[in-house]
């Protein structure tokens, strides 16, 4: 049988990557077989992208650089690791995916889901995650979050440098887009405590997972 592709999506600071790691830990316990990336990266050539889209320095990349960035990691990613794994029958847990380019820069960076979603179509080969998991908190929420991890505004990337408002229209992008698609995009509450979604989040994958073996 084919694998799950799993994602998590979220404002900066919403703690999804925490609970894409604590699945992780959790269905590799269980004896399930995962494969746990990230994006921009998950290759080499996705790594080598993140250094240049992350980098403070590169302040005035336009947004139409920023998306085909992305969008390069992205079809990389799906060809040279997520399609093989999901082929090989894993389950793989992506820390952010397509859908991100579409909050980001379709909502964030305003260059429009139309636009974003076509080229997505490309870079994905037409890939969509079997389910994903929108950890959803305030931006102001994330930001103090983000500062607190990182240790201060000094040591903020590109992206969490970015001002409220930005981080404001990438959270209406996202709650958009889980509005469209509600049957893929399960809306979580990001600022409960950690173990109780950590618990509800391995609920929910674990009933995507028999109701595929119903339906094979």
């Amino acid at each position: 049988m084919a694998g799950l592709f799993v994602t998590f999506e979220g404002v900066e600071g919403c703690g999804k990557t925490t609970q894409a790691e604590l699945l992780r830990q959790s269905l590799e316990q269980e004896g399930h077989r995962v494969v746990f990336t990230r994006e921009p990266g998950g290759t080499d050539v996705g790594e080598r992208i993140r250094d240049v889209l992350l980098d403070t320095r590169l302040s005035g990349m336009e947004p139409i650089t920023e998306l085909f960035l992305y969008l390069a990691s992205r079809a990389q990613h799906v060809k040279e690791l997520i399609r093989p794994a999901l082929t090989g029958g894993a389950i793989v847990i992506s820390d952010r995916f397509a859908d991100a380019s579409l909050a980001y820069q379709g909502a964030g960076r305003d260059i429009g889901e139309l636009k974003v979603k076509r080229l997505n179509e490309m870079a994905t080969f037409n890939l969509v995650p079997d389910y994903t998991l929108l950890l959803d908190v305030p931006a102001e929420v994330g930001l103090e979050r983000t500062l607190k991890r990182v240790g201060g505004e000094a040591r903020q990337d590109r992206i969490e440098k970015e001002k409220l408002d930005f981080h404001a229209r990438v959270r209406i992008g996202y709650l958009l887009l889980a509005e469209k698609e509600p049957d893929r995009i399960a809306v979580l509450d990001g600022t409960r405590n950690k173990d109780e979604l950590a618990r509800e989040i391995l609920s929910r994958v674990k009933r995507v997972l028999e109701e595929r073996k119903t339906r094979h």
